[in-house]
């Protein structure tokens, strides 16, 4: 079943219109505080398309993830309340009671952490609000993992090229399907930690 080579054309396609930068800003805030898609699903064809901008391209998802993570601080400092039942019913409430032990026992190391791995962003935002974690501390973690990450991605998608670009497009399917089976075995170790 071709699944991720499409939706890897189209998302390339997105990459390469005017305004992608503006969207790359959008989706990068709504990622860390409610929008379930990554946004190196936008950069990393971004930095194909323009090599040239990729630093541009990894400033603009760092500022405006860390604004959607202060977003998702606040969420979780003001309105935990009104948010806990679909929190509750979601695939995330496992997640995010792991978070709140980790709180309890890493700190703000645990937001650099999931700011830089594939571990949903926004969920330890929200809990990070929720257990008032230390704001300076939430907001200088969150800048160093988000930039970490999203300019070594930008730095190597730049640096692969055009071989990068014509051996993604070649194996998306098996690494798109290998990201699923990554992201399951995440959450199946998540839940299994949280019991």
């Amino acid at each position: 079943m071709k699944l991720f080579g499409p939706l890897y054309q189209r998302v390339l396609e997105w990459s390469r219109h005017p305004h992608a930068e503006r969207y790359l800003g959008a989706m990068s805030f709504a990622e860390s505080s409610f929008f379930p898609i990554p946004v190196d699903v936008m950069l990393a064809p971004m930095c194909l398309a323009d090599r040239r901008h990729w630093l541009r391209f990894a400033i603009i998802a760092t500022v405006f993830s860390v604004l959607g993570g202060l977003a998702g601080y606040a969420i979780g400092y003001g309105m935990f309340e009104a948010i806990e039942p679909w929190l509750r019913q979601s695939h995330y409430w496992d997640a995010y009671q792991t978070s709140r032990r980790w709180f309890d026992e890493y700190g703000v190391l645990v937001v650099f952490v999931a700011g830089f791995s594939p571990i949903p962003y926004k969920v330890f935002t929200i809990a990070a609000g929720v257990a008032t974690l230390n704001l300076p501390g939430f907001f200088i973690a969150s800048l160093v993992g988000r930039a970490a990450r999203f300019f070594l991605v930008a730095g190597l998608v730049r640096a692969g090229g055009e071989r990068f670009e014509t051996s993604l497009s070649k194996h998306i399917e098996r690494v798109g399907w290998a990201v699923v089976v990554a992201a399951a075995i995440l959450i199946a170790w998540l839940m299994m930690r949280g019991q």
